[in-house]
């Protein structure tokens, strides 16, 4: 199935919206790691080229976590998906609430995709907010609590069966800097790798 192609049958093809034009089978995705928002330039994205900016954070952070991977096929290969929640390049520092509210449709729509999904991690802010306003729909609360991250960590949190696990944003410049989020996110992966691999 191609995702892009697949999302646009039910939401309206839209040139600011970055979709992920990929072919991939969506049954066997057992994990969903949602980013905070799509790159200027598609070719830095996780499905870009090779040497993409996106891959430069995510690669590392999946070898820290001890889980063996060269490129975004190795990655999918262990039943993981990466997306963005932000389905549309920001201009500024901030993610305008316009954004939010243009991508919530495409992000809902990609997420029903995965039928056999076990956990969603959502890393950084823009995800767990991006998230909660999705499924508060059905829910009627907020399924990630409005507290720090790091509070959370160890809270269980679920959503229709899946394990959602909040964490810190794993693209960008600044994640090289602020060490102890990189550890702590590597070490949510590696939880959310074990609860796949049972």
């Amino acid at each position: 199935m191609n995702i892009k192609q697949e999302i646009e049958k039910y939401v309206d093809e839209n040139d600011q919206i970055y979709l992920n034009d990929i072919d991939i089978d969506p049954k066997l995705i057992k994990a969903i790691m949602i980013n905070e928002v799509v790159p200027a330039d598609p070719n830095n994205d996780f499905y870009g080229l090779e040497d993409a900016a996106y891959m430069e954070t995510t690669i590392p952070l999946f070898q820290k976590a001890g889980i063996e991977v060269t490129n975004i096929q190795d990655i999918l290969s262990y039943g993981i998906y990466l997306t963005n929640a932000i389905k549309i390049p920001k201009s500024e520092t901030t993610i305008s609430n316009d954004s939010i509210e243009k991508s919530l449709p495409y992000l809902e729509k990609e997420l029903n995709l995965f039928p056999n999904v076990q956990v969603i991690m959502l890393m950084g802010d823009v995800a767990k907010k991006c998230f909660n306003r999705i499924t508060k729909k059905s829910t009627k609360r907020n399924i990630v609590p409005a507290i720090s991250t790091y509070k959370l960590r160890n809270t269980e949190l679920y959503y229709q069966n899946i394990r959602i696990m909040p964490s810190y944003i794993m693209t960008g410049k600044n994640i090289l800097i602020e060490k102890s989020k990189v550890r702590m996110a590597a070490e949510d992966l590696a939880i959310m790798y074990e609860i796949i691999s049972d």
